[in-house]
């Protein structure tokens, strides 16, 4: 167990809107604002403010001296890694699992589905008073292949099955075997990308997945293919896929773009084959109660000195 010396929680989500929290501990709201609701050297446990950007994010760490747990309210901690070598050592970094699969799930088949069967051009169609008739490809048959497949990936399977897809191929960084088939390495995706006629990153930001799909990786892709991002924009080297965008050789779909957000004038707005969402595959209505579900859990952890779960690193 872990002894509690300093009692406050910094939460972005008012503590009397979030049932089930333990007594005892001391809460302070703050959603990023310009002042902090306490000393920073006193923050027992820090939960970020949810899609603030690293500036907000890390702006409290170099004064957080006593800091035990840094909880993100989001399943990617990149926006808060800039400011762990700040911290004490011994902080355990949690992220959001369980948090963010539902909601970022669906948005990965809506963005499949969409382009697959032209749904733009619909509503372009619309506002045109244009009927766009004609056949179009469906998620049936298709092969797709999943790169990055932790527990958003698994939820991205699970709303794949009913689409009677012809195959289902899994990518993550470690090799291992699942109930639904095996898992491959990234060393695999050279032979694995020919094969797929839809491929969905859903792959965390890090040192190996930085511009992972880069010129090679897209001319790996067959003719024709579909690319959905609803990992990290980072991930995806934009000059890269604006050039198989304008050659028409691929399509994409984005809810994650590199700038981000993507600025008036930037090529990626009107590239021809490509589908944007402005990065809300989290932002749903499912994202408040499974928050607050969520801290409410490791809170009550933390408080009985019980270890806390979703930790993916714990500083030096």
């Amino acid at each position: 167990m872990t002894s509690i010396s300093s009692t406050d929680v910094w939460l972005p989500i008012p503590a009397d809107e979030t049932e089930g929290l333990p007594e005892g501990l001391d809460y302070r709201f703050w959603d990023g604002g310009p002042d902090f609701p306490a000393d920073p050297a006193d923050c027992a446990f820090y939960v970020v403010p949810y899609m603030k950007g690293p500036q907000i994010a890390t702006r409290p760490l170099a004064a957080m001296s006593a800091v035990q747990v840094v909880q993100t309210l989001s399943a990617g901690i990149d926006h808060v890694e800039p400011g762990l070598g700040l911290l004490p050592g011994g902080v355990r970094l949690c992220n959001a699992k369980g948090v963010h699969e539902a909601s970022t799930a669906e948005l990965a088949l809506a963005l499949v589905l969409a382009s697959l069967r032209g749904l733009p051009g619909f509503v372009h169609g619309q506002d045109d008073e244009e009927w766009r008739a004609g056949f179009y490809p469906a998620l049936a048959d298709k092969s797709v292949l999943i790169v990055g497949y932790g527990s958003i990936g698994s939820a991205i399977e699970d709303r794949l099955a009913p689409f009677e897809c012809a195959r289902v191929t899994r990518v993550a960084r470690s090799a291992r075997t699942t109930a639904r088939g095996p898992v491959h390495t990234l060393d695999d995706l050279p032979a694995l990308l020919p094969e797929a006629d839809v491929v969905i990153l859903s792959t965390p930001l890090n040192a190996s997945t930085q511009g992972l799909v880069g010129a090679e990786f897209l001319k790996a892709m067959r003719d024709g293919a579909l690319l959905v991002n609803v990992a990290r924009g980072q991930v995806v080297d934009t000059g890269a896929l604006l050039s198989e965008l304008r050659s028409g050789r691929l399509r994409a779909a984005l809810d994650v773009t590199d700038p981000e957000p993507l600025p008036a004038g930037h090529p990626l707005w009107h590239a021809p084959h490509l589908l944007i969402t402005p990065h809300v595959g989290g932002s749903t209505s499912a994202f408040l109660p499974r928050a607050k579900r969520l801290l409410a859990a490791q809170l009550t952890r933390f408080a009985a000195g019980e270890p806390v779960r979703n930790v993916v690193l714990t500083t030096n």
